[in-house]
């Protein structure tokens, strides 16, 4: 088996946080050709919708298995035959006119990335620890949120120009050429590969969701995350409908959405020796008043320069919010890296799918009150959650501090 040479290090760790963001650009930079893309299948907006709904899914339901693998059969092996599943599935897409083949490529596409991405987190646990784990763990979802600043902004120009296969032909070619550097310069970094036995995993799993702050976490992390999906997948539509702009324009929009990500991501980063609970008091309202004035405002003064600068307020929250419990959530166990990055990554995203459809459906998000309305519903849920987990924490410190006084 090849090992990580400790010369190449460096370069396999940019090597790492340039593939944390693939599963971003998968689900991003074909956003501006929604459109156009049922048009050409001929097919519904709630059909091309579930492209992007069966892709999280599927990435969300393997992340929560895949760490396993990982932890017993190592980290590279698998990488390396994901990144070439992914091209390949990518160039087929883009070959494609059929919605099922489409389909079933997107679901695969959620398994590869899956491997991927929980393999990389789980790259840095292997190698680094303390406060340098924690400085890098802090920036994954930063790099996370370079896709939806430079995925959708660069499909808004693919589709315009060279049609939505493009977006596709760029996933795969990318993906071939850190599938090169990777051959090149990585290796495996784990160190004492793990038995897989079924009855001992099923019992770390339910150890690590029975810790309740823990579980609250990752719902929070769902909610936020789905704010953004919601955007992503009703934006495209509402964009061109309502303001009756192009391609181009949807680009710029999800630009913005993804720098707002980022801003948020890095404002939490700079207050992360700063206590939790302190932040998300401040914020958690603030997610609930930039919903509310979306409806207030979109109601009576619906505009494209309105609409975009309430947007990017509320997903500065909520990125803020993600970066915030995403640093808790993978730090909150030392042990069974590969597991805890599965968990957290797969429980996020199996909790974004179902509560990004739920709301697009049954609120039918069309028109800007609804997307709102959407952001409201999101923001009230987070908000809970956030006092579920601060009286899970003060009850966990409660029991420390009795156990200590014990001893």
């Amino acid at each position: 088996m090849k090992t990580l040479k400790e010369s190449h290090a460096a370069i396999s760790t940019v090597l790492a946080f340039a593939l944390i963001p693939l599963s971003g650009f998968a689900t991003d930079i074909y956003l501006p050709s929604f459109p156009a893309m049922a048009v050409l299948f001929g097919t519904s907006q709630a059909d091309i919708q579930l492209s992007l709904v069966v892709f999280v899914v599927s990435n969300g339901i393997s992340q929560l298995f895949v760490g396993s693998l990982l932890d017993t059969f190592g980290r590279y092996r698998l990488s390396i035959a994901s990144l070439v599943v992914f091209a390949l599935s990518s160039f087929i897409i883009a070959e494609t006119h059929s919605l099922p083949v489409l389909l079933s490529m997107r679901i695969i596409q959620g398994i590869a990335i899956a491997l991927i991405v929980v393999g990389k987190r789980a790259f840095f646990i292997d190698l680094y620890t303390g406060s340098r784990l924690k400085h890098y763990t802090s920036l994954f979802s930063i790099m996370w949120a370079t896709a939806p600043i430079i995925a959708p902004f660069l499909g808004g120009f693919l589709q315009h120009y060279f049609g939505w296969q493009s977006n596709f032909y760029f996933l795969g070619f990318t993906t071939l050429a850190i599938l090169t550097l990777e051959l090149i310069y990585s290796g495996e970094t784990l160190k004492s590969p793990q038995v897989f036995k079924v009855s001992t995993l099923l019992n770390i799993y339910a150890s690590k969701l029975k810790t309740f702050d823990f579980s609250v976490s990752l719902f929070i992390l769902g909610s936020a995350f789905s704010m953004v999906i919601v955007f992503n997948m009703a934006s495209p539509f509402i964009i061109q409908h309502i303001f009756h702009a192009s391609a181009v324009t949807i680009g710029y929009c999800s630009l913005l959405s993804g720098v707002a990500i980022l801003a948020g991501g890095l404002i939490s980063k700079s207050m992360i020796n700063r206590p939790l609970a302190t932040k998300m008091r401040i914020v958690a309202p603030l997610l609930i008043t930039f919903s509310t004035a979306m409806i207030m405002t979109m109601t009576y003064l619906p505009s494209l320069v309105t609409f975009m600068i309430i947007v990017i307020l509320t997903h500065m929250a909520s990125g803020f919010t993600f970066n915030t419990f995403y640093t808790f959530a993978l730090g909150r166990f030392s042990s069974n890296a590969g597991i805890v990055s599965g968990i957290t990554g797969g429980g996020t995203y199996i909790i974004t799918s179902i509560l990004s459809f739920s709301v697009i459906t049954v609120l039918q998000v069309q028109d800007l009150v609804m997307l709102g309305t959407a952001y409201l519903t999101l923001a009230t849920l987070i908000s809970v959650a956030f006092i579920i987990f601060s009286f899970a924490q003060k009850r966990i410190l409660a029991i420390q501090a009795q156990t200590v006084a014990a001893v």
